[in-house]
C-alpha cells in the first residue's frame, strides 16, 4: 500500500511538471533560453556594478556598463536623456506596441559589505547597493534583450525599451524622465525590485516630498557675550520639536522623518546656520500635501521664536504608485509558469547565518510565489519614483527573492546578498518572468488594451503634475 501511495505521488508530481511544462509557447520557451545564453555576461554586469556601488547621479561607469551592453546587443542606445548624464534609453524594433522596463543602478552610502553572511565592509565607509539596484538594472536588461531577440527573429512585431533610470535613492531621477516625455509613445511599463518574497506587486507606495529648511542668524561668542547671537541651532531644535509634536495629530499613514546636516561646528560659537533635510510621506499624494504645507509653515514659527531668517528649499517630490492589477494578473501566470527559485544548501546557510546575525529567525529563504493578493488602501512601505512612471503610462510591478526572509534592508545584509548567487537567481528569474508577461502583451492587444482601460479608470481626472524645482536636475559638480 505504501509503495502504491509513492507511485501515485511520483506520477502526480510528474503530471503536473508535465502540464506546467506543457503551457509554456515555442516563444516564451525561446525566452527563457536567450536568458540562460545571456546569464553569465548579465550576472557579471551585476557582480561589477556591486563593486562599483556608485551613489546618486554619481553612476557613471555602473550606467555606461549597461548601455554599453545594450549597445552591443543591437540596440540604439541615447544617453544622457534628461539632462542627467547618467540617464539613458535604449530601444530595439519598430511600431506598435512599445512595451518598456526600467533598470536601476545606484546604490546607498555607508553600507558597503563583502559577499558574505557576517558584517564585514568591502571599502570601509563605502557605499553598497542595500536595496539591489545592481540586480534590477542588469535583470531588467536580460528580459529586454529576450524580447528583442524575438524582435530580431520576426516572431514578434513591435518595439521594446530600456530605460536606465538614476538617482532613485536620493533625487529620483526617473521625476526628470518623466518631465521630459520620455514615456509618451509607450503602451505599457514593466519593473521589478529585488525582495525577501516573490510576488507580482498589486500594492501602491508612500508619496512623498523632500525638502531641506535652512536658517540664517548671527554668530557670536557662547561665552563672552552670547546676547549678541541669534542662534541659527535653535531654529533648528525649536522646528525639529514642532514636527515631533505634529506626528500624534496626523492620520496614521503620515510618516516624517528628518537629517539634520548642519547644527553648527563648533560649541563655544553661537552658530549663525544650521540645516535640516525633512521628508513627507503618506499612502497618497492628496494626503501628502497638506502635511508638506504645515510642515514648511513651522519652519517660519521656529525662525521667529529663535529671532533669526529662514529658507525652504524643494528637493523633489514623487507620487504613489498606480495599481494596475490587469497587469498584475498576468504577471501572476507567468509566475505560476516558473515555479519558485530553488536553493542549494549552501545558499541556505548563508541566508539563515545571516537571519542570525541580524536577529530574525532561522527560516533560511521564502522562495514560494504568493497568491495575488488584495489590493490595500494605505499598504504602508516606501517610496519610489516608480509612482512618477506609473500615473503616466500603465505599469506592471514585480517582487522577486533576492535576500533571506525579514533581512533589512537598506542594509550590509542586502550588499551581502546581491554579491552572491543568492541575488544572481533572483536577478536571473526576474528576467524570465518580466520578458514572459512583455510577450504577452506583444502576442495579444486585447491585454493592453485592458491594462490601458484600468489605468485611465484608476488615474481618473487627476493631471499629472512633476513636484520637483524650477531648472535642472541637481547633479553633483555640474559644469556651468
Amino acid at each position: 500500500m505504501k509503495r502504491l501511495t509513492t507511485f501515485i505521488l511520483i506520477l502526480f508530481v510528474s503530471v503536473g511538471l508535465y502540464a506546467q511544462k506543457k503551457k509554456l509557447s515555442k516563444n516564451k520557451k525561446a525566452l527563457i533560453a536567450s536568458v540562460e545564453k545571456h546569464k553569465k555576461e548579465l550576472i557579471r554586469i551585476s557582480d561589477e556594478i556591486w563593486r562599483l556601488a556608485e551613489t546618486a547621479f554619481e553612476e557613471t561607469n555602473s550606467a555606461e556598463i549597461l548601455a554599453s551592453y545594450a549597445e552591443k546587443q543591437g540596440f540604439k542606445v541615447e544617453r544622457g536623456v534628461a539632462e542627467m548624464p547618467t540617464a539613458f534609453v535604449a530601444t530595439y524594433g519598430s511600431g506598435s506596441p512599445v512595451i518598456s522596463v526600467l533598470g536601476e543602478f545606484d546604490a546607498l552610502p555607508g553600507i558597503s559589505q563583502k559577499a558574505q553572511p557576517t558584517k564585514s565592509p568591502l571599502v570601509e565607509g563605502g557605499a553598497g547597493h542595500g536595496c539591489g539596484h545592481n540586480l534590477f538594472g542588469a535583470g531588467s536588461l536580460g528580459a529586454a534583450i529576450a524580447i528583442k531577440e524575438l524582435i530580431e527573429a520576426g516572431k514578434i512585431k513591435g518595439t521594446v525599451k530600456f530605460f536606465g533610470t538614476p538617482s532613485e535613492e536620493k533625487f529620483f531621477g526617473k521625476i526628470w524622465m518623466v518631465n521630459a516625455g520620455l514615456w509618451d509613445d509607450v503602451d505599457v511599463n514593466i519593473s521589478w525590485h529585488p525582495s525577501a518574497n516573490t510576488e507580482s506587486d498589486v500594492q501602491s507606495s508612500l508619496a512623498l516630498v523632500d525638502f531641506k529648511v535652512e536658517f540664517f542668524g548671527q554668530a557670536a561668542h557662547a561665552a563672552g557675550d552670547p546676547w549678541n547671537g541669534r542662534s541659527a541651532s535653535d531654529a533648528l531644535e525649536l522646528y525639529a520639536s514642532g514636527i515631533n509634536y505634529y506626528r500624534e495629530h496626523v492620520r496614521p499613514s503620515v510618516r516624517m522623518h528628518y537629517h539634520i546636516q548642519d547644527g553648527g561646528q563648533v560649541v563655544n560659537v553661537v552658530p549663525d546656520y544650521s540645516r535640516i533635510w525633512v521628508r513627507v510621506r503618506d499612502s497618497k499624494r492628496s494626503g501628502m500635501l497638506p502635511v508638506y504645507e504645515r510642515v514648511k509653515e513651522m519652519a517660519k514659527g521656529a525662525a521667529i521664536l529663535a529671532n533669526v531668517d529662514y529658507k525652504v528649499s524643494l528637493i523633489s517630490g514623487i507620487y504613489e504608485v498606480l495599481v494596475n492589477r490587469e497587469g498584475g494578473k498576468i504577471m501572476q501566470q507567468n509566475l505560476e509558469l516558473l515555479g519558485p527559485i530553488e536553493y542549494t544548501d549552501e545558499e541556505i546557510a548563508f541566508g539563515k547565518k545571516i537571519q542570525e546575525v541580524t536577529n530574525k529567525p532561522q527560516i533560511g529563504m521564502d522562495a514560494d510565489i504568493k497568491p495575488l493578493e488584495k489590493t490595500k488602501e494605505n499598504p504602508g512601505g516606501g517610496s519610489t519614483d516608480v509612482g512618477d512612471v506609473s500615473w503616466n503610462v500603465p505599469n506592471i510591478n514585480l517582487r522577486v527573492t533576492s535576500a533571506p526572509k525579514d533581512t533589512p534592508w537598506h542594509s550590509w545584509a542586502v550588499v551581502a546578498c546581491g554579491g552572491m548567487s543568492i541575488g544572481h537567481k533572483g536577478m536571473i528569474y526576474s528576467s524570465k518572468a518580466m520578458s514572459m508577461t512583455m510577450l504577452d502583451l506583444f502576442e495579444n492587444p486585447k491585454l493592453v488594451e485592458k491594462i490601458k482601460a484600468e489605468y485611465k479608470e484608476r488615474k481618473g481626472k487627476e493631471v499629472y503634475k512633476a513636484i520637483i524645482p524650477d531648472g535642472p536636475p541637481p547633479i553633483p559638480n555640474r559644469k556651468k
